[in-house]
This record gives C-alpha cells, sequence and structure tokens, in this order.
C-alpha cells in the first residue's frame, strides 16, 4: 500500500537514509514500497536529548533510523527505559513506557517513537512547571498532592 507524505518547501526528510531537501514548492512524496522515513520535525541532534523521555526517544529514532544495526543503541534505550521506571510509579507515565517497550520488542520503531513523543509532551509541560531539565524523579514528584 502506497503512502504519501505531504512535505513543505525546503523541508528535510529522511527516506532509507538519504537526507533530502525539498525545493521550492510545497509537494509530495509517494512512497510505494516499505521504507524508513522521518520528516525533519521528527528528526532530534544529540544536544536535544537532554531530558529523561527525550533520551528515550532519540535512542528511538537511532534504531529507527539504522535498524540493520538497532542492537548497538538498544543498550542506551533499555538502560535510558529502566532509570525511568525505576523513578516513577505514575501509572500514565509506566503504561505509556510498558507500550514503547513492547513496541521495540516487536521492531515497531515508528510506533514507539509515537508513543514516546506523546509522554515528550506531558515531560514539556513538567518542564515548565519546574523552570528547567526534568529528572526521572521528578516525573513522579510533579503530581503528587501538596
Amino acid at each position: 500500500m502506497a503512502l504519501k507524505i505531504n512535505v513543505k518547501p525546503g523541508e528535510k526528510i529522511v527516506i532509507n537514509g538519504a537526507v533530502i531537501t525539498m525545493g521550492e514548492g510545497a509537494s509530495y512524496i509517494v512512497l510505494q514500497n516499505q521504507a524508513t522515513f522521518l520528516r525533519e520535525k521528527d528528526i532530534m541532534q544529540p544536544e536535544e536529548a537532554n531530558t529523561p523521555v527525550r533520551r528515550i526517544y532519540f535512542s528511538l529514532m537511532l534504531m529507527y533510523l539504522d535498524q540493520e544495526n538497532y542492537q548497538s543503541y538498544y543498550n542506551e534505550y533499555m538502560d535510558r527505559m529502566i532509570e525511568l521506571l525505576r523513578t516513577t510509579t505514575l501509572p500514565q507515565v509506566r503504561d505509556t513506557l510498558m507500550v514503547i517497550f513492547r513496541d521495540v520488542q516487536e521492531k515497531r520503531f515508528f510506533q514507539a517513537m509515537k508513543a514516546c513523543k506523546a509522554l515528550m509532551k506531558f515531560e514539556e509541560e513538567l518542564l515548565k512547571s519546574f523552570g528547567g531539565e526534568v529528572e526521572p524523579s521528578d516525573l513522579e514528584m510533579a503530581v503528587k498532592p501538596t
């Protein structure tokens, strides 16, 4: 089944490891077969992986983009997952981490990234309330009644 991706002028997209920059006009790409792709908005640079959930996302992104060598990124991913699971008792955080874990075990990295992006939004709200970087234990402390 074909996948149609709308792209903006000048937007970068990664398809099977190749970085493609779109031309001047808005357009779309149709992928006729299975391919690994990421839009510019979903690509994270190493220096942006500066919170617990963002570090998990970065590892997921690397596993997704380099599936032949995903095992080389897996240990870092597991370290980050275990760290966060040990420090939070929030059911919604733990449930999302388990969804991510299941998807990774089934090598559905893109789906795991989508779930992780939702968790990143939650984490961003915590960042606003704490005024800085979030540590794993902050995900628990942020919702404790005062």
